[in-house]
């Protein structure tokens, strides 16, 4: 049978991350690769709490359709308890729920790219958002990090040169991949640079709640002052990710395009998750939750900091990032971290090999870890096995 697939569709590549996803499922396995909370600390007591009152009070709202741009009472719990605290000055009318961040992602790219649209993005950036990206069939510019976020040098070198660019994406948090933070006056250069050239900021947001040793600094939407930015966050990596709850926050000519296209999409978010969610806000303190992983992913990443200075040949360079759930290593130039996984994989290890975080291939000699996931003594063990591994390739 012939299947005439789509442009659109033929560019759709499976998630390496997804992908690999499915061979740490194993529990032989200790899985560094993953982008995944800690599922020990989900406050199950608390939801089963909240889903029962749902289902029992309101069940038979909770279990109707309801409208696309989200239950108000979660939404409030957003402005007020996420966005208000970090200085994020919006109303409820300027936030559409999405079913998790990844829908907001993709319907970025559905709302702003057209074929051959410039997109910039930092160099590495989060797969997830190239693949939600790449269907639109955009040209990726990627700007160089350091440490202290995307280079503001290059990005006005870059958009000198390209007056085809769409929008900027950034995570300017414990970014994933590399763990970097940009600093505050990165941000605001930024905002800068966006208003010179006249240019949206996608600000994506979900780790910047999880700072171990500093503080929380404020978001780049929290210096706009003409709707250039828009923000998206999550529950998934502070709360829950099985909820599927995530939200844009953007000016209202903008939030309308979007809820037309979630209309189209899927209707709604799932009434009774946005309900059971924002009951649970409303009867807890989500800052107490965080407060408690936080501690424990702190931990979990001095372990791995120590096990990497341990048993890692000399020379190998990782981020020592502040917070979020990442590292990002940095290998010989020789080596190719595809090879590396397939022997470490015999070994019930499992890591993402980096080349695929840049939007336009190449670096194979990089690898994201992630810290939040496994125990301390798997930490150690699985970090062990990775040296025990890297070592037939650094003789």
């Amino acid at each position: 049978m012939n299947i005439n697939f789509s442009d659109r569709a033929l560019r759709i590549k499976a998630s390496e991350i997804r992908e690999l996803l499915k061979l740490t499922d194993q529990p032989e396995i200790i899985s560094f690769a993953g982008g995944l909370p800690a599922a020990e600390l989900f406050p199950l007591e608390q939801i089963a709490k909240s889903a029962n009152e749902v289902i029992l009070t309101h069940g038979d709202k909770a279990l109707q359709y309801s409208a696309t741009d989200g239950y108000l009472p979660l939404r409030k719990a957003i402005l007020e308890q996420r966005l208000n605290k970090v200085g994020i000055q919006s109303n409820v009318d300027e936030i559409l729920i999405t079913s998790g961040s990844q829908q907001a992602l993709e319907f970025t790219g559905k709302l702003f790219i057209n074929e051959g649209d410039s997109i910039i993005v930092e160099s590495p950036t989060y797969l997830g958002a190239l693949n939600a990206f790449l269907v639109y069939d955009p040209k990726f510019r990627e700007v160089r990090m350091d440490d202290k976020g995307m280079v503001m040098e290059d990005l006005e070198r870059m958009l000198e040169e390209d007056s085809n660019v769409k929008f900027i994406y950034t995570i300017p948090d414990f970014q994933n991949p590399s763990g970097v933070t940009m600093s505050v006056g990165r941000r605001k250069k930024l905002l800068e640079i966006a208003k010179k050239y006249d240019l949206l900021i996608v600000e994506d947001s979900p780790y910047s709640e999880l700072a171990f040793d500093c503080e929380c600094l404020p978001p780049i939407k929290s210096f706009d002052t003409e709707g250039r930015v828009i923000h998206l966050g999550t529950y998934s990596k502070t709360f829950t990710p099985g909820l599927r709850i995530g939200w844009i926050v953007a000016n209202p000519t903008i939030l309308n395009k979007f809820i037309m296209i979630k209309q189209g999409a899927d209707l709604q978010s799932s009434s009774i998750d946005q309900r059971i969610a924002a009951h649970f806000m409303e009867n807890n303190n989500l800052d107490d939750h965080i407060k408690k992983i936080i501690e424990v992913y702190r931990a979990r990443r001095n372990v791995m900091f120590a096990a990497m200075d341990k048993y890692f040949p000399a020379g190998i360079k990782y981020t020592k990032s502040s917070g979020g759930l990442f590292t990002w290593v940095e290998f010989r130039e020789d080596i190719d971290t595809k090879e590396l996984l397939a022997e470490a994989l015999k070994e019930n290890v499992a890591f993402v090999p980096g080349g695929s975080f840049f939007a336009n291939g190449g670096h194979p000699n990089y690898a994201r870890m992630n810290y939040s996931c496994m125990s301390e003594d798997q930490i150690e063990e699985g970090v062990k096995r990775i040296g025990k591994v890297i070592e037939k390739f650094y003789r």
